[in-house]
């Protein structure tokens, strides 16, 4: 210490670069405040440098201090690499802390998972054997795949013991998630291993790995020399499907042996026999089938709940019921380095200087058609309306050079809006930019891209998609449009009940122009509506006390609380 001020009295230069320096930091400071309001179009030059030098991969988090549980309380497992996907351990830092708490027993059905995806899966000679023997069992010619009662030794044991659920995708992003989700529960529940079918190359590069396990072990299936052909033309008509052999009456529990595999069609476009997946005979007729195959653009999670031989080990599960995705979609969906880039990147330079983020998330809809300024009306008269965001002051006279009495107590508010359209982020951008905002503070608003048509099967489009979802995700309140897959996915991994805009009534506002949601639960919006007794139609929405209608489908049920 003596040295050094020693140093700064025998050299002035020193206290000229002292003063140069101060004076470098207080311009920095005057500019900050402009650098908000900077639009987030002017910086994808930057954007698109950082990526190709690998800017802010390694500092994502380096503005939060880590005091959060990286675990989430035991709902992550420890034994992965931090760096390898960073989002894992690094996603609570950005959101609001979890309120809904989290039951021991699913943390431990988690674990033993884990152990079952170790023993089983690809890469695994439990998963080589079970592949050979379901190649044999398809053979016309060869004999049938020995009983597990047959076996003699343990390795030829435990090959018996691995049974499968193959998810295979269709539609959007959020379809996919939420029926991924749905798919590992079944998988939960039935002690099988859930692995997920990547034809093509849309979905590379999205998700890291959400099983802990070797370097050869995934959760993607290998499609190279997987027996069951051609799985993206499975459809309602397949012969091999669930509805299609309860049909013909070949299901029954007694049978000897069970078929090899059988494929799930839980579509939209899903038949009454399929419906019966939820009922006692169609998970009958999958019990000792090794291999199921399945796809679903819904969440159908939530009809898990019909079935009485599960209900006892979901309220374990899940003691509060309207918390499924919002744990389980914690655990699987843990966006790659190159999303968790883009997203983060985004979130350090527009949203996090803000006291408050307000996420916008507006899809479009062929058969709810509204035009863009009715849209854009009714997401302000939600917004000012529910003091979400404050309204403007038109006759405001504040000269532009003078500064508020007392800085300090003005709020930031930051807004994302997410659409494909651009109109709704300009309007929202000018009306704040125009104007003060009433009762003071200040309202930034960003939106990272205005693609203008989904393209779901482009990898590059997914990846902005996901990164989208993340930042909405870090939202402290969320404004959805209804029936929204997207916007299901978001506010359930951030756990906020959603103010939801209401359908268009005649292409006109409704009133109100939102709501706020019942639950955090995605819709199941083409619920089985079946009654397993007289397989007849039956409102799911009356079945049991913790199923209701969806506030914004009125054919989907949800999980409420």
């Amino acid at each position: 210490m003596k040295d050094g001020k020693a140093s700064n009295q025998g050299h002035p230069s020193g206290a000229v670069r002292l003063i140069v320096l101060a004076l470098v930091i207080v311009g920095l400071v005057a500019v900050l405040p402009m650098a908000s309001w900077v639009s987030p179009r002017a910086c994808l030059l930057f954007n698109a440098v950082s990526e190709q030098a690998g800017v802010g991969l390694a500092g994502a988090s380096a503005t939060v201090p880590d005091t959060r549980d990286r675990l989430l309380g035991g709902l992550l497992s420890p034994d992965f690499d931090d760096r390898s996907c960073l989002s894992r351990y690094r996603a609570s830092l950005y959101r609001q802390p979890s309120l809904h708490n989290l039951s021991s027993h699913l943390v431990s059905r988690l674990r033993r998972y884990e152990s079952l995806h170790r023993l089983c899966g690809p890469g695994t000679p439990a998963y080589t054997r079970a592949v050979a023997r379901l190649r044999e069992s398809m053979d016309a010619h060869a004999p049938p795949p020995a009983s597990s009662n047959s076996t003699t030794g343990s390795s030829d044991t435990a090959a018996d013991e691995c049974s499968y659920i193959v998810w295979t995708p269709i539609e959007g992003l959020g379809n996919r998630i939420l029926s991924t989700a749905s798919a590992f529960l079944y998988a939960l529940l039935t002690d099988r291993v859930l692995l997920v079918h990547h034809p093509g190359d849309d979905l590379n590069d999205i998700f890291c790995e959400p099983f802990p396990g070797n370097d050869s072990t995934t959760w993607v299936l290998p499609e190279r020399d997987f027996p069951i052909q051609n799985i993206r033309r499975l459809n309602v008509r397949t012969r091999e499907s669930l509805g299609n052999v309860l049909g013909r009456g070949e299901g029954s529990r007694d049978r000897d042996p069970p078929p090899p595999w059988l494929y799930v069609h839980l579509q939209t476009d899903y038949k009454p026999d399929d419906r019966r997946f939820f009922c006692d005979d169609g998970q009958d007729a999958l019990s000792g089938v090794r291999w199921i195959v399945l796809r679903s653009d819904n969440y159908f999670a939530t009809g898990l709940f019909f079935l009485p031989r599960y209900e006892q080990e979901l309220a374990r599960l899940f003691p509060r019921r309207d918390t499924v995705f919002h744990h389980l979609g914690r655990y699987l969906f843990h966006p790659t380095n190159t999303v968790w880039a883009m997203a983060t990147r985004y979130h350090r330079s527009y949203l996090a200087p803000a006291e408050e983020r307000v996420g916008v998330q507006v899809r479009e809809f062929k058969y709810a058609r509204i035009s863009a300024a009715d849209r854009y009306s009714q997401i302000i008269s939600c917004a000012c309306g529910e003091s979400i965001l404050p309204a403007v002051d038109d006759n405001a006279t504040t000269p532009p050079s003078a500064e508020p009495d007392h800085p300090e107590q003005t709020k930031r508010k930051a807004v994302l809006v997410v659409s494909l359209n651009g109109e709704y982020y300009e309007k929202l951008s000018s009306m704040y930019y125009e104007h003060d905002a009433a009762g003071g503070g200040s309202v930034s608003v960003f939106q990272p891209t205005h693609l203008g048509v989904q393209h779901t099967e482009e990898r590059k489009h997914n990846q902005k998609a996901l990164a989208e979802v993340m930042l909405l995700s870090f939202s402290d309140v969320v404004i959805t449009s209804a029936q929204s897959t997207f916007g299901y996915v978001s506010h359930g991994l951030a756990g906020l009940r959603p103010w939801v805009l209401t359908l268009p009534v005649d292409g006109k506002v409704p009133d109100p122009p939102c709501r706020l949601a019942p639950t955090i639960e995605p819709c199941y919006m083409k619920a089985p509506h079946y009654d397993c007794r007289t397989r007849g139609q039956a409102d799911n929405g009356k079945m049991v006390p913790y199923i209701r209608q969806c506030q914004d489908v009125s054919y989907g049920v949800q999980l409420v609380e």
